[in-house]
Protein backbone atom coordinates (compact mmCIF):
# COMPACT_ATOMS: atom_id res chain seq x y z
CA UNK A 1 0.00 0.00 0.00
CA UNK A 2 1.74 3.55 -1.21
CA UNK A 3 2.27 5.73 2.25
CA UNK A 4 1.41 9.60 1.69
CA UNK A 5 2.53 12.25 4.27
CA UNK A 6 0.61 15.28 4.37
CA UNK A 7 2.12 17.83 5.69
CA UNK A 8 -0.01 20.95 5.51
CA UNK A 9 -3.18 22.04 6.37
CA UNK A 10 -5.56 20.46 4.12
CA UNK A 11 -9.16 19.17 4.94
CA UNK A 12 -10.76 16.11 6.76
CA UNK A 13 -12.40 15.25 3.16
CA UNK A 14 -9.40 15.62 1.24
CA UNK A 15 -7.36 12.90 3.47
CA UNK A 16 -10.31 10.35 3.19
CA UNK A 17 -10.10 10.46 -0.18
CA UNK A 18 -6.85 9.09 0.05
CA UNK A 19 -8.00 6.57 2.71
CA UNK A 20 -11.34 5.64 0.18
CA UNK A 21 -8.71 5.13 -2.39
CA UNK A 22 -6.39 2.64 -0.82
CA UNK A 23 -3.53 4.89 -0.37
CA UNK A 24 -2.44 4.81 3.58
CA UNK A 25 -1.87 8.44 4.90
CA UNK A 26 -0.75 10.02 7.76
CA UNK A 27 -1.75 14.02 8.45
CA UNK A 28 0.95 16.09 9.90
CA UNK A 29 -0.79 19.81 8.90
CA UNK A 30 1.69 21.66 11.11
CA UNK A 31 5.07 19.74 9.90
CA UNK A 32 5.73 21.81 7.19
CA UNK A 33 7.13 24.05 9.40
CA UNK A 34 9.38 21.75 11.18
CA UNK A 35 12.06 20.66 8.53
CA UNK A 36 14.32 19.08 10.76
CA UNK A 37 11.45 16.93 11.41
CA UNK A 38 10.64 16.79 7.64
CA UNK A 39 14.00 15.32 6.92
CA UNK A 40 13.65 13.06 9.33
CA UNK A 41 10.64 11.49 8.64
CA UNK A 42 10.49 11.73 4.70
CA UNK A 43 12.05 8.56 3.87
CA UNK A 44 9.27 6.93 4.57
CA UNK A 45 6.62 7.98 1.94
CA UNK A 46 5.61 7.41 -1.76
CA UNK A 47 3.70 10.87 -1.72
CA UNK A 48 3.87 14.23 -0.10
CA UNK A 49 0.49 16.41 0.23
CA UNK A 50 1.61 20.04 0.66
CA UNK A 51 0.15 23.82 0.38
CA UNK A 52 2.30 26.81 0.69
CA UNK A 53 4.26 26.03 3.85
CA UNK A 54 6.25 23.05 3.23
CA UNK A 55 9.13 23.65 1.42
CA UNK A 56 10.91 20.58 -0.86
CA UNK A 57 14.53 22.20 -1.26
CA UNK A 58 16.76 19.86 -2.28
CA UNK A 59 18.19 18.48 0.41
CA UNK A 60 14.87 17.56 1.52
CA UNK A 61 14.17 15.48 -1.82
CA UNK A 62 17.67 13.74 -1.05
CA UNK A 63 16.45 12.67 2.36
CA UNK A 64 13.09 11.15 0.41
CA UNK A 65 14.72 8.00 -1.73
CA UNK A 66 11.21 6.15 -1.90
CA UNK A 67 9.34 9.47 -2.73
CA UNK A 68 7.18 8.88 -6.35
CA UNK A 69 4.97 12.35 -6.47
CA UNK A 70 4.48 15.98 -4.81
CA UNK A 71 0.93 17.69 -4.72
CA UNK A 72 0.76 21.05 -4.31
CA UNK A 73 -2.64 22.22 -3.38
CA UNK A 74 -2.78 25.37 -5.70
CA UNK A 75 -1.34 26.94 -8.40
CA UNK A 76 1.48 28.75 -7.31
CA UNK A 77 5.06 25.90 -6.88
CA UNK A 78 7.75 28.10 -5.79
CA UNK A 79 8.35 26.24 -2.52
CA UNK A 80 9.35 22.99 -4.83
CA UNK A 81 12.55 22.90 -5.89
CA UNK A 82 11.18 21.13 -9.64
CA UNK A 83 14.90 20.48 -11.66
CA UNK A 84 15.35 18.78 -8.66
CA UNK A 85 12.36 16.69 -8.30
CA UNK A 86 12.64 15.93 -11.98
CA UNK A 87 16.32 15.13 -11.61
CA UNK A 88 15.40 12.35 -8.90
CA UNK A 89 12.08 11.23 -10.77
CA UNK A 90 9.50 12.47 -8.66
CA UNK A 91 6.65 13.91 -10.03
CA UNK A 92 5.80 17.26 -9.31
CA UNK A 93 1.55 17.93 -9.78
CA UNK A 94 -0.32 21.20 -8.94
CA UNK A 95 -3.88 22.41 -9.37
CA UNK A 96 -3.81 25.44 -11.74
CA UNK A 97 -8.05 25.87 -11.89
CA UNK A 98 -9.46 25.11 -8.68
CA UNK A 99 -9.10 29.16 -7.63
CA UNK A 100 -10.26 30.99 -11.01
CA UNK A 101 -13.42 31.18 -9.89
CA UNK A 102 -12.55 32.72 -6.56
CA UNK A 103 -9.57 35.08 -8.24
CA UNK A 104 -12.09 36.42 -10.25
CA UNK A 105 -14.49 37.15 -7.62
CA UNK A 106 -11.92 39.17 -5.60
CA UNK A 107 -11.44 41.01 -8.56
CA UNK A 108 -14.79 42.13 -9.04
CA UNK A 109 -14.70 42.44 -5.30
CA UNK A 110 -12.43 44.74 -5.62
CA UNK A 111 -13.84 46.99 -8.32
CA UNK A 112 -16.91 47.33 -5.82
CA UNK A 113 -14.53 48.55 -3.05
CA UNK A 114 -12.76 51.17 -5.14
CA UNK A 115 -15.55 52.53 -6.62
CA UNK A 116 -17.35 52.94 -3.49
CA UNK A 117 -14.66 53.81 -1.30
CA UNK A 118 -16.28 51.07 1.18
CA UNK A 119 -13.21 50.47 3.16
CA UNK A 120 -12.82 53.99 4.02
CA UNK A 121 -16.35 54.44 4.66
CA UNK A 122 -16.49 51.82 7.12
CA UNK A 123 -13.57 53.03 8.96
CA UNK A 124 -15.15 56.31 9.24
CA UNK A 125 -18.50 55.37 10.11
CA UNK A 126 -17.43 52.96 12.60
CA UNK A 127 -15.19 55.67 14.29
CA UNK A 128 -18.61 57.29 14.86
CA UNK A 129 -18.66 60.10 11.78
CA UNK A 130 -21.04 60.50 9.72
CA UNK A 131 -19.44 61.84 6.41
CA UNK A 132 -21.89 61.23 3.63
CA UNK A 133 -20.92 63.98 1.66
CA UNK A 134 -17.28 62.85 1.57
CA UNK A 135 -17.66 59.31 -0.04
CA UNK A 136 -19.24 59.97 -3.31
CA UNK A 137 -19.17 56.96 -5.11
CA UNK A 138 -19.75 56.04 -9.01
CA UNK A 139 -21.42 53.49 -10.90
CA UNK A 140 -20.59 50.74 -12.57
CA UNK A 141 -23.42 49.95 -14.93
CA UNK A 142 -22.45 50.96 -18.41
CA UNK A 143 -18.66 51.81 -17.88
CA UNK A 144 -16.03 50.27 -19.72
CA UNK A 145 -13.99 47.50 -18.22
CA UNK A 146 -10.51 47.22 -19.45
CA UNK A 147 -9.07 43.17 -19.06
CA UNK A 148 -5.07 43.01 -19.53
CA UNK A 149 -5.63 39.34 -20.30
CA UNK A 150 -8.64 37.11 -20.95
CA UNK A 151 -7.52 33.69 -20.30
CA UNK A 152 -9.16 31.43 -17.65
CA UNK A 153 -9.42 34.09 -15.15
CA UNK A 154 -9.98 37.09 -17.56
CA UNK A 155 -13.03 35.34 -18.76
CA UNK A 156 -14.68 34.64 -15.72
CA UNK A 157 -14.15 38.93 -14.93
CA UNK A 158 -15.93 39.47 -18.45
CA UNK A 159 -18.67 36.96 -18.02
CA UNK A 160 -19.31 38.90 -14.46
CA UNK A 161 -18.68 42.11 -15.88
CA UNK A 162 -20.65 41.88 -18.95
CA UNK A 163 -23.67 40.66 -16.34
CA UNK A 164 -23.19 43.77 -14.13
CA UNK A 165 -24.20 45.96 -17.52
CA UNK A 166 -20.56 46.61 -18.09
CA UNK A 167 -19.03 47.20 -21.79
CA UNK A 168 -15.62 44.54 -22.06
CA UNK A 169 -12.78 45.53 -23.82
CA UNK A 170 -9.86 42.30 -24.08
CA UNK A 171 -6.44 42.88 -24.51
CA UNK A 172 -4.62 39.43 -24.97
CA UNK A 173 -2.68 38.69 -27.73
CA UNK A 174 -3.70 34.97 -27.94
CA UNK A 175 -7.03 35.79 -27.99
CA UNK A 176 -8.35 34.86 -30.71
CA UNK A 177 -11.82 36.93 -33.02
CA UNK A 178 -14.23 33.54 -32.55
CA UNK A 179 -12.91 33.57 -28.60
CA UNK A 180 -13.87 37.16 -28.13
CA UNK A 181 -16.88 36.54 -29.54
CA UNK A 182 -18.14 33.74 -28.14
CA UNK A 183 -16.86 35.49 -24.79
CA UNK A 184 -19.41 38.86 -25.64
CA UNK A 185 -15.98 41.06 -25.26
CA UNK A 186 -14.31 43.90 -27.84
CA UNK A 187 -10.86 42.42 -29.18
CA UNK A 188 -8.38 45.41 -29.05
CA UNK A 189 -4.94 46.64 -28.75
CA UNK A 190 -3.54 47.75 -25.58
CA UNK A 191 -3.50 51.57 -25.93
CA UNK A 192 -6.88 51.09 -26.94
CA UNK A 193 -7.66 49.60 -23.59
CA UNK A 194 -5.66 52.26 -21.65
CA UNK A 195 -7.19 54.82 -23.46
CA UNK A 196 -11.10 53.92 -23.91
CA UNK A 197 -11.37 52.41 -20.13
CA UNK A 198 -12.93 53.41 -16.69
CA UNK A 199 -11.75 50.15 -14.89
CA UNK A 200 -8.83 48.08 -16.05
CA UNK A 201 -8.52 44.95 -14.12
CA UNK A 202 -5.09 42.68 -15.07
CA UNK A 203 -5.41 38.72 -15.21
CA UNK A 204 -2.01 37.87 -16.74
CA UNK A 205 0.88 36.04 -15.14
CA UNK A 206 4.75 37.77 -14.41
CA UNK A 207 6.72 37.18 -17.55
CA UNK A 208 9.20 38.92 -19.62
CA UNK A 209 6.33 40.51 -21.75
CA UNK A 210 4.08 41.48 -18.83
CA UNK A 211 6.09 42.91 -16.38
CA UNK A 212 5.85 46.99 -15.83
CA UNK A 213 3.16 46.16 -18.62
CA UNK A 214 1.42 49.29 -16.77
CA UNK A 215 4.73 51.59 -16.96
CA UNK A 216 4.89 55.29 -16.12
CA UNK A 217 4.23 55.46 -19.43
CA UNK A 218 1.41 53.18 -20.26
CA UNK A 219 0.03 54.55 -17.16
CA UNK A 220 -0.15 58.20 -18.44
CA UNK A 221 -2.16 57.55 -21.71
CA UNK A 222 -5.00 55.62 -19.43
CA UNK A 223 -8.13 58.13 -19.22
CA UNK A 224 -8.30 60.25 -16.67
CA UNK A 225 -10.57 59.14 -13.76
CA UNK A 226 -9.56 55.52 -14.48
CA UNK A 227 -9.36 52.97 -11.37
CA UNK A 228 -7.31 49.83 -11.79
CA UNK A 229 -7.32 46.92 -10.06
CA UNK A 230 -4.63 44.42 -9.42
CA UNK A 231 -5.44 40.60 -8.36
CA UNK A 232 -2.75 38.87 -10.61
CA UNK A 233 0.56 39.24 -10.23
CA UNK A 234 3.09 42.03 -8.29
CA UNK A 235 5.38 43.61 -10.60
CA UNK A 236 3.12 44.24 -13.51
CA UNK A 237 2.27 47.80 -12.43
CA UNK A 238 4.80 50.80 -12.12
CA UNK A 239 3.91 50.97 -8.21
CA UNK A 240 5.45 54.49 -7.62
CA UNK A 241 4.43 55.93 -10.81
CA UNK A 242 0.82 55.11 -9.75
CA UNK A 243 0.78 56.31 -6.51
CA UNK A 244 2.29 60.04 -8.05
CA UNK A 245 -1.18 59.32 -10.76
CA UNK A 246 -3.64 58.49 -7.70
CA UNK A 247 -2.15 61.91 -5.36
CA UNK A 248 -2.40 63.90 -8.88
CA UNK A 249 -6.01 62.79 -9.34
CA UNK A 250 -5.19 61.28 -13.11
CA UNK A 251 -6.35 57.85 -11.75
CA UNK A 252 -9.11 57.75 -9.32
CA UNK A 253 -8.44 55.24 -7.41
CA UNK A 254 -6.84 51.57 -7.30
CA UNK A 255 -7.36 48.13 -5.69
CA UNK A 256 -4.27 45.84 -5.02
CA UNK A 257 -4.16 42.29 -3.39
CA UNK A 258 -0.84 41.54 -4.79
CA UNK A 259 2.80 43.84 -4.70
CA UNK A 260 6.08 43.70 -5.94
CA UNK A 261 7.35 42.62 -2.97
CA UNK A 262 5.79 40.62 -1.16
CA UNK A 263 4.71 40.46 2.36
CA UNK A 264 4.11 43.80 1.58
CA UNK A 265 4.85 45.43 4.91
CA UNK A 266 5.37 48.85 3.74
CA UNK A 267 4.84 49.80 0.39
CA UNK A 268 3.89 53.30 -2.10
CA UNK A 269 0.44 52.78 -2.37
CA UNK A 270 -0.33 52.20 1.28
CA UNK A 271 -2.03 55.18 3.34
CA UNK A 272 -3.24 56.98 0.08
CA UNK A 273 -6.87 57.91 0.37
CA UNK A 274 -7.88 56.31 -3.20
CA UNK A 275 -6.40 52.41 -2.51
CA UNK A 276 -7.65 49.28 -1.01
CA UNK A 277 -5.27 46.84 -0.67
CA UNK A 278 -5.50 43.09 0.16
CA UNK A 279 -2.63 40.53 1.63
CA UNK A 280 -2.89 38.39 -1.77
CA UNK A 281 -6.34 37.07 -0.84
CA UNK A 282 -6.98 35.81 -4.57
CA UNK A 283 -7.22 31.74 -3.49
CA UNK A 284 -8.80 32.68 0.08
CA UNK A 285 -11.79 31.38 -0.38
CA UNK A 286 -12.85 28.25 1.80
CA UNK A 287 -14.72 27.05 -1.80
CA UNK A 288 -11.40 27.35 -3.34
CA UNK A 289 -8.88 25.66 -0.48
CA UNK A 290 -11.45 22.97 -0.42
CA UNK A 291 -11.18 22.49 -4.24
CA UNK A 292 -7.23 22.13 -4.58
CA UNK A 293 -7.11 20.20 -1.48
CA UNK A 294 -9.86 17.62 -3.11
CA UNK A 295 -8.15 18.11 -6.54
CA UNK A 296 -4.45 17.11 -5.21
CA UNK A 297 -5.89 14.41 -3.18
CA UNK A 298 -7.94 12.63 -6.45
CA UNK A 299 -4.99 13.28 -8.39
CA UNK A 300 -2.24 11.84 -5.96
CA UNK A 301 -4.31 8.50 -5.30
CA UNK A 302 -5.20 8.34 -9.13
CA UNK A 303 -1.18 8.62 -9.38
CA UNK A 304 -0.12 6.39 -6.87
CA UNK A 305 -3.14 3.53 -7.22
CA UNK A 306 -2.99 3.45 -11.35
CA UNK A 307 -0.26 5.45 -12.91
CA UNK A 308 -2.42 8.13 -14.13
CA UNK A 309 -0.55 11.55 -13.81
CA UNK A 310 -2.89 14.79 -14.14
CA UNK A 311 -1.71 18.24 -14.15
CA UNK A 312 2.15 17.18 -13.71
CA UNK A 313 4.73 20.13 -13.87
CA UNK A 314 7.56 17.54 -14.76
CA UNK A 315 6.32 15.13 -16.68
CA UNK A 316 3.89 14.20 -19.87
CA UNK A 317 0.99 11.74 -19.38
CA UNK A 318 2.82 8.55 -20.55
CA UNK A 319 3.35 4.78 -19.42
CA UNK A 320 6.64 4.07 -17.99
CA UNK A 321 7.45 2.30 -21.24
CA UNK A 322 6.45 5.08 -23.31
CA UNK A 323 8.99 7.38 -21.52
CA UNK A 324 12.21 5.45 -22.70
CA UNK A 325 11.65 6.22 -25.76
CA UNK A 326 9.48 9.22 -26.08
CA UNK A 327 11.79 11.19 -23.92
CA UNK A 328 13.98 12.75 -26.60
CA UNK A 329 10.96 13.32 -28.35
CA UNK A 330 8.84 15.26 -26.15
CA UNK A 331 11.74 17.64 -25.75
CA UNK A 332 11.47 18.09 -29.03
CA UNK A 333 8.10 18.84 -29.18
CA UNK A 334 8.66 21.42 -26.31
CA UNK A 335 11.15 23.31 -28.70
CA UNK A 336 9.17 23.57 -31.31
CA UNK A 337 6.01 24.57 -29.63
CA UNK A 338 8.50 27.08 -28.15
CA UNK A 339 10.72 28.54 -30.70
CA UNK A 340 7.67 29.95 -32.56
CA UNK A 341 5.91 30.86 -29.22
CA UNK A 342 9.19 33.23 -28.73
CA UNK A 343 8.33 35.05 -32.19
CA UNK A 344 4.37 35.09 -31.40
CA UNK A 345 3.20 38.02 -30.70
CA UNK A 346 -0.12 37.86 -32.08
CA UNK A 347 -3.44 35.60 -31.90
CA UNK A 348 -3.23 32.17 -33.17
CA UNK A 349 -6.00 31.30 -35.26
CA UNK A 350 -5.02 26.75 -35.83
CA UNK A 351 -1.76 25.05 -35.07
CA UNK A 352 -1.05 22.00 -36.98
CA UNK A 353 1.52 19.17 -35.60
CA UNK A 354 2.38 16.85 -38.36
CA UNK A 355 3.95 13.53 -37.10
CA UNK A 356 6.12 11.63 -39.41
CA UNK A 357 8.08 8.31 -39.37
CA UNK A 358 8.49 6.65 -36.11
CA UNK A 359 7.28 9.54 -34.26
CA UNK A 360 3.57 8.76 -36.11
CA UNK A 361 3.43 5.35 -33.67
CA UNK A 362 4.25 7.48 -30.71
CA UNK A 363 1.92 8.73 -28.03
CA UNK A 364 0.76 11.90 -29.88
CA UNK A 365 -1.64 13.33 -27.33
CA UNK A 366 1.44 13.49 -24.84
CA UNK A 367 3.46 15.23 -28.02
CA UNK A 368 0.29 17.76 -28.72
CA UNK A 369 0.40 18.50 -25.20
CA UNK A 370 4.57 19.55 -25.44
CA UNK A 371 4.37 21.34 -28.36
CA UNK A 372 1.25 23.58 -27.06
CA UNK A 373 2.76 23.54 -23.48
CA UNK A 374 6.23 24.73 -25.03
CA UNK A 375 4.69 27.75 -27.24
CA UNK A 376 2.76 29.17 -24.05
CA UNK A 377 5.75 28.52 -21.60
CA UNK A 378 7.35 31.80 -22.88
CA UNK A 379 4.59 33.89 -21.75
CA UNK A 380 2.84 31.06 -19.16
CA UNK A 381 5.48 30.39 -16.91
CA UNK A 382 3.12 27.87 -14.66
CA UNK A 383 1.47 26.20 -17.85
CA UNK A 384 1.85 22.79 -17.98
CA UNK A 385 0.93 19.54 -20.26
CA UNK A 386 -2.43 19.06 -18.84
CA UNK A 387 -3.45 22.70 -18.33
CA UNK A 388 -1.65 23.99 -21.85
CA UNK A 389 -4.54 22.35 -24.41
CA UNK A 390 -7.47 23.60 -22.16
CA UNK A 391 -5.54 27.15 -22.18
CA UNK A 392 -5.35 26.78 -26.03
CA UNK A 393 -9.29 25.58 -26.35
CA UNK A 394 -10.33 28.77 -24.14
CA UNK A 395 -8.74 31.21 -26.50
CA UNK A 396 -10.50 29.20 -29.40
CA UNK A 397 -7.51 28.26 -31.58
CA UNK A 398 -8.08 25.21 -33.64
CA UNK A 399 -5.80 21.84 -32.98
CA UNK A 400 -4.84 19.31 -35.62
CA UNK A 401 -3.13 16.21 -36.26
CA UNK A 402 -1.44 14.75 -39.16
CA UNK A 403 0.08 11.61 -39.02
CA UNK A 404 2.31 10.20 -42.26
CA UNK A 405 4.55 7.52 -43.03
CA UNK A 406 8.64 8.02 -43.37
CA UNK A 407 8.52 10.72 -46.58
CA UNK A 408 11.90 11.75 -46.20
CA UNK A 409 15.67 11.22 -45.24
CA UNK A 410 14.49 10.79 -41.20
CA UNK A 411 13.36 8.06 -39.53
CA UNK A 412 10.78 10.66 -38.05
CA UNK A 413 10.41 14.32 -37.39
CA UNK A 414 7.98 16.50 -35.79
CA UNK A 415 6.69 19.91 -37.80
CA UNK A 416 4.31 22.52 -36.05
CA UNK A 417 2.67 24.68 -38.38
CA UNK A 418 0.84 27.73 -36.62
CA UNK A 419 -1.82 30.37 -38.48
CA UNK A 420 -1.52 33.59 -37.26
CA UNK A 421 -3.72 36.32 -37.83
CA UNK A 422 -0.97 38.02 -40.61
CA UNK A 423 1.27 35.31 -41.19
CA UNK A 424 1.92 31.45 -40.67
CA UNK A 425 5.22 30.17 -39.29
CA UNK A 426 6.33 26.68 -39.10
CA UNK A 427 8.99 25.14 -37.72
CA UNK A 428 10.48 20.94 -38.02
CA UNK A 429 12.98 18.89 -36.21
CA UNK A 430 13.78 15.39 -35.54
CA UNK A 431 15.94 12.86 -32.56
CA UNK A 432 18.73 12.11 -34.08
CA UNK A 433 20.68 8.63 -32.59
CA UNK A 434 22.42 10.35 -29.99
CA UNK A 435 19.27 11.41 -27.99
CA UNK A 436 19.66 15.52 -28.70
CA UNK A 437 16.62 17.13 -30.45
CA UNK A 438 17.31 19.26 -33.52
CA UNK A 439 15.69 21.51 -35.91
CA UNK A 440 15.77 20.85 -39.52
CA UNK A 441 13.60 23.26 -41.21
CA UNK A 442 12.64 26.78 -40.19
CA UNK A 443 10.16 28.74 -42.90
CA UNK A 444 10.41 25.76 -45.37
CA UNK A 445 14.56 26.65 -44.79
CA UNK A 446 16.52 22.88 -44.48
CA UNK A 447 18.98 23.69 -41.66
CA UNK A 448 20.58 21.32 -39.36
CA UNK A 449 21.03 22.88 -35.78
CA UNK A 450 21.08 21.29 -32.49
CA UNK A 451 19.25 23.18 -29.91
CA UNK A 452 21.15 25.18 -27.17
CA UNK A 453 19.77 27.07 -24.38
CA UNK A 454 20.96 30.49 -25.83
CA UNK A 455 20.47 31.07 -29.55
CA UNK A 456 19.99 34.02 -31.70
CA UNK A 457 17.54 34.07 -34.85
CA UNK A 458 17.75 36.39 -37.88
CA UNK A 459 16.19 36.65 -41.19
CA UNK A 460 16.91 38.79 -43.98
CA UNK A 461 17.35 38.74 -47.71
CA UNK A 462 19.84 36.51 -49.21
CA UNK A 463 22.95 39.73 -50.18
CA UNK A 464 26.57 39.83 -50.18
CA UNK A 465 27.59 40.97 -46.56
CA UNK A 466 24.69 40.27 -44.60
CA UNK A 467 26.46 37.16 -42.53
CA UNK A 468 30.12 39.07 -42.20
CA UNK A 469 28.03 41.87 -40.54
CA UNK A 470 26.02 39.19 -38.53
CA UNK A 471 29.54 38.20 -37.10
CA UNK A 472 31.58 40.67 -36.83
CA UNK A 473 28.69 43.04 -34.27
CA UNK A 474 27.90 39.76 -32.20
CA UNK A 475 31.57 38.99 -32.20
CA UNK A 476 32.48 42.94 -31.39
CA UNK A 477 29.59 42.86 -28.45
CA UNK A 478 31.39 40.39 -26.93
CA UNK A 479 29.43 37.06 -27.54
CA UNK A 480 31.22 33.66 -28.71
CA UNK A 481 29.73 32.19 -31.15
CA UNK A 482 29.71 27.98 -30.20
CA UNK A 483 27.56 27.12 -33.52
CA UNK A 484 26.36 29.50 -36.73
CA UNK A 485 23.50 27.71 -39.12
CA UNK A 486 22.45 29.14 -42.32
CA UNK A 487 19.90 28.33 -45.07
CA UNK A 488 18.37 29.78 -47.46
CA UNK A 489 15.51 28.85 -50.32
CA UNK A 490 17.56 30.87 -53.04
CA UNK A 491 20.02 32.96 -54.41
CA UNK A 492 18.77 36.35 -53.33
CA UNK A 493 15.70 35.04 -52.06
CA UNK A 494 15.01 34.54 -48.05
CA UNK A 495 17.58 33.66 -45.77
CA UNK A 496 18.02 32.61 -42.38
CA UNK A 497 20.64 32.06 -39.34
CA UNK A 498 20.17 30.44 -35.88
CA UNK A 499 23.36 31.45 -33.70
CA UNK A 500 23.93 29.14 -30.71
CA UNK A 501 25.87 31.62 -28.19
CA UNK A 502 27.58 30.88 -24.72
CA UNK A 503 25.40 33.16 -22.85
CA UNK A 504 21.92 34.86 -23.22
CA UNK A 505 21.31 38.07 -25.52
CA UNK A 506 20.85 41.24 -24.37
CA UNK A 507 18.59 43.71 -25.79
CA UNK A 508 21.48 46.06 -26.58
CA UNK A 509 22.75 43.70 -29.55
CA UNK A 510 19.38 43.30 -30.59
CA UNK A 511 19.33 47.26 -31.30
CA UNK A 512 22.79 47.01 -32.81
CA UNK A 513 21.52 44.53 -35.17
CA UNK A 514 18.59 45.91 -35.91
CA UNK A 515 20.16 49.21 -36.58
CA UNK A 516 21.89 47.56 -39.25
CA UNK A 517 18.91 47.71 -41.67
CA UNK A 518 19.51 44.26 -42.88
CA UNK A 519 17.38 42.12 -40.91
CA UNK A 520 13.78 41.64 -41.44
CA UNK A 521 13.57 39.77 -37.89
CA UNK A 522 16.43 40.02 -35.07
CA UNK A 523 15.43 37.30 -32.52
CA UNK A 524 16.67 36.19 -29.44
CA UNK A 525 15.58 32.81 -28.12
CA UNK A 526 15.96 30.36 -25.01
CA UNK A 527 15.62 26.75 -23.92
CA UNK A 528 15.72 24.74 -21.50
CA UNK A 529 17.59 21.80 -22.40
CA UNK A 530 17.79 20.16 -18.99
Amino acid sequence: MPKVLVSDALSETAVQIFRDRGVEVDFMPKLGKDKAKLLEIIGQYDGLAIRSATKVTADVLAAAPNLKVIGRAGIGVDNVDIPAASKQGVIVMNTPFGNSITTAEHAIAMMFAVARQIPAADASTQAGKWEKSRFMGVEITGKTLGLIGCGNIGAIVASRALGLKMKVLAYDPFLSDERAVELGVTKVELDEALSRADFITLHVPKTEKTANILSRENLAKTKKGVRIVNCARGGLVDEAALAELLQSGHVAGAGFDVFAVEPATENVLFGLDNVVCTPHLGASTTEAQENVALQVAEQMSDYLMTGAVTNSLNMPAVTAEEAKVMGPWIKLAEHLGSFVGQLTDEPVKSVNITYDGVAADMNLKALDCAVLAGFLKPTTPDVNLVSAPVMFKEKGVQISQTKQDKSGVFEGYIKLTVELESRTRTVAGTVFSDGKPRFIQIKGINIDAEVAPYMLYTTNKDVPGVIGSLGMTVGEAGYNIANFTLGRTGNGADAIALIHLDEAVKPELVAKLEGLGKFQLVKPLAFDIA
